[in-house]
C-alpha cells in the first residue's frame, strides 16, 4: 500500500500549470529524487505533498498509516534564515510545534525528542551553539533535525546540499541515506543526478507532464537519464 498517492493530479500557480497527468505511488521506505529542468514543477510537487498547495485538479491520497502533518520538512534556506540568531536546541525543538496544540511550552517529551534527534545526526555538541555561527553543513544538520522532531515517517527535501562543499554533500547525503535505511520514506529534490542515482531506489523525472516515473534502474536504461549523467544541473 502506498503511503503517498497523486491520482491524475494538476499543479500550477498564478493561473499557470506546471505539472498535469501526474500519476505515481510513494510507498514506505522509497527513497525518491525528484529531477527536471527549471520551473519543471520539482519544488510544486513538494510543496503541495505538503498541503501548502491545492492541485488544480486530482488527489493526493495518503495511505499506509501515513497523514499529512506526519511529513517532515526541509526546504531551501533564504540567506535571513542562515542568519537566525538563536540557539540550535530552540531550532531543533520548535519542530515539536505541531505536537504541542494548545499548549504555550515545550513539554518534557519534546525537548527529550529535540535531543534524541540531535543526537541520532551527531550533532549533540552543537545544543548551544547559535546558529548562524555554524557551517552550512552543520546548519542542514541542525534542519534536518528540526524536521525529525516535526515527523519521522517521511521527510521531504528542497536540494538539501545546495550551497554545500563537496564534504558537507557527501555527509548529508550519507546521513540522509542512513535515515533512509531506519525506515524512513524520503523525497528529495535534487540538481545533483550523479548522488540522486547513487543512493534512491526511484526517480520522478517533470516536465509539464512527467517523462517518467520508476525505478533508478530503468531511468537509467532510458535516453531522458543521459543528459543529467555527470551531475549536470537540472534546477
Amino acid at each position: 500500500m502506498a503511503q503517498l498517492s497523486c491520482i491524475n493530479v494538476s499543479l500550477g500557480y498564478e493561473g499557470k500549470t506546471v505539472v498535469e497527468e501526474l500519476n505515481i505511488e510513494i510507498k514506505k521506505g522509497d527513497y525518491l529524487c525528484v529531477v527536471g529542468e527549471n520551473g519543471a514543477g520539482k519544488s510544486t510537487f513538494l510543496k503541495a505533498s505538503l498541503g501548502l498547495i491545492v492541485p488544480n485538479s486530482g488527489e493526493i491520497v495518503f495511505g499506509d498509516g501515513l497523514s499529512r502533518n506526519e511529513i517532515g520538512y526541509l526546504p531551501q534556506q533564504t540567506v535571513v534564515q542562515r542568519d537566525f540568531p538563536a540557539s540550535c536546541f530552540e531550532i531543533v525543538v520548535s519542530g515539536c510545534l505541531n505536537h504541542c496544540g494548545l499548549r504555550p511550552f515545550y513539554s518534557k517529551q519534546d525537548k527529550k525528542r529535540a535531543v534524541l534527534n540531535m543526537e541520532r545526526l551527531g550533532i549533540e555538541s552543537l545544543k548551544k551553539r547559535c546558529y548562524r555561527e555554524l557551517s552550512g553543513g552543520q546548519q542542514q544538520r541542525v534542519l534536518l533535525a528540526r524536521a525529525l522532531c516535526a515527523a519521522d515517517k517521511m521527510i521531504v527535501l528542497d536540494e538539501p546540499v545546495s550551497g554545500l562543499d563537496a564534504i558537507a554533500s557527501e555527509e548529508m547525503y550519507s546521513i540522509i541515506k542512513k535515515l533512509n535505511n531506519e525506515g524512513i520514506t524520503v523525497i528529495m529534490v535534487s540538481h545533483d543526478i550523479s548522488a540522486a542515482t547513487e543512493y534512491a531506489n526511484k526517480i520522478l523525472h517533470l516536465e509539464k507532464k512527467p517523462l517518467f516515473f520508476g525505478s533508478k534502474e530503468e531511468y537509467l536504461k532510458r535516453d531522458i537519464s543521459k543528459k543529467f549523467l555527470g551531475g549536470a544541473e537540472c534546477d
